[in-house]
């Protein structure tokens, strides 16, 4: 573990003589954040990473024969294949600090607080990046850390898991005997469905506070990608749920299989894909969804940071509308009797 330190952060950055450093709002991660302004150089400010569990190298060492952090070979990857991300200035992870271009402060989800007129705009950058990224990213390095994990059986079921433990448990509630069994097996025989999806690249958590927007003289935009250290293999619709189905912001139907459409078209799907695309998006946010309201309580009651919590209903909400759509598969129906009954007006009023 590393401890942050003020002073050998400025020595990394003496040739940009450092002013102000000031810590940036953090998310739900360990990694933290500063803006650091600079009278040197050629940028007017930069933004430092201080990663204090170093992205624990020696496993990446054991994957893939290099001990660089996943962020930065993932980084490397992206920005060869042509995908938007941050410029690396300083790459000191012996001491727990990288050094990035500031990108500023908009996100997708505060360029939108200012400008929502421009939703439709920015969402299908995003779904057709997205798109494009896939097609240039299909094919991995051999030595590639995202070739090393992937979203299998043991990960999709134990994410399912952690809505059980955090969602229902943690909060003082508790399956029946026979809900609790019902919920067992169809939560094995979602993750197994979900891990036979054919697998790609993905970001994992491609969401509105994850994509930067830069805008251009002329009016036109570009999307930035950040907090892609966790990239691995998944289904191809498990980013646009990320996306599409964000926690963080609100949709209605026609909104989101408008930007399927944008997708397919952009992925090259035949009509009877771009079909199973909708289905597979589908299972996978309940899956997804399952596993981010659990989350937001564990973020509070182990991490101390209630801040998401607000997210919990309209996460659930997110739920219980793909399984209404997924009303002819019995085992979704059962799992939504499941739900209702567990969660009561909490999850039927959500």
């Amino acid at each position: 573990m590393f401890s942050y330190d003020e002073s050998a952060l400025r020595a990394l950055l003496t040739a940009r003589a450092p002013t102000t450093i000031a810590e940036m709002p953090g998310g739900a991660s360990t990694r933290r954040y500063f803006r650091v302004d600079c009278t040197e150089g050629d940028r007017k400010s930069v933004v430092a990473m201080f990663v204090p569990d170093g992205d624990k190298p020696e496993e990446i060492g054991k994957h893939t024969g290099f001990r660089r952090w996943p962020f930065l070979e993932v980084r490397d990857l992206l920005a060869e294949r042509g995908v938007a991300v941050p410029e690396i200035l300083v790459e000191s992870t012996e001491r727990g600090y990288l050094v990035l271009d500031d990108l500023g402060d908009d996100t997708l989800a505060q360029f939108l607080l200012r400008e929502p007129q421009r939703k439709r705009e920015v969402y299908t950058l995003a779904v057709e990046g997205l798109a494009r990224a896939q097609v240039a990213l299909s094919a991995l390095p051999e030595d590639s850390i995202v070739r090393t994990r992937s979203f299998d059986l043991d990960l999709l079921h134990w994410e399912i898991q952690h809505f059980r433990e955090w969602g229902v448990e943690a909060r003082g509630l508790a399956f029946s005997e026979s809900d609790h069994a019902i919920f067992e097996g169809i939560a094995t025989r979602l993750a197994a469905r979900i891990a036979a999806f054919p697998q790609i690249f993905v970001h994992r958590d491609y969401q509105s506070r994850n994509l930067m927007v830069r805008g251009a003289e002329d009016g036109s935009l570009t999307l930035l990608w950040i907090d892609f250290q966790d990239a691995l293999l998944g289904p191809r619709v498990y980013d646009l749920v990320a996306l599409l189905g964000d926690s963080y912001q609100e949709f209605d139907r026609a909104f989101i299989e408008a930007r399927l459409d944008e997708y397919a078209a952009v992925a090259g799907l035949p009509s009877e894909a771009r079909a199973a695309l909708g289905r597979e998006f589908d299972y996978v946010t309940v899956q997804r969804k399952l596993k981010d309201a659990g989350r937001f309580i564990f973020i509070d009651k182990k991490k101390g940071n209630p801040a998401f919590l607000k997210f919990f209903l309209p996460t659930l909400a997110k739920v219980r509308g793909a399984l209404a759509r997924l009303g002819e598969d019995p085992y979704m129906v059962a799992l939504d009797a499941v739900l209702r009954r567990t969660l009561g007006a909490e999850y039927t009023e959500s």
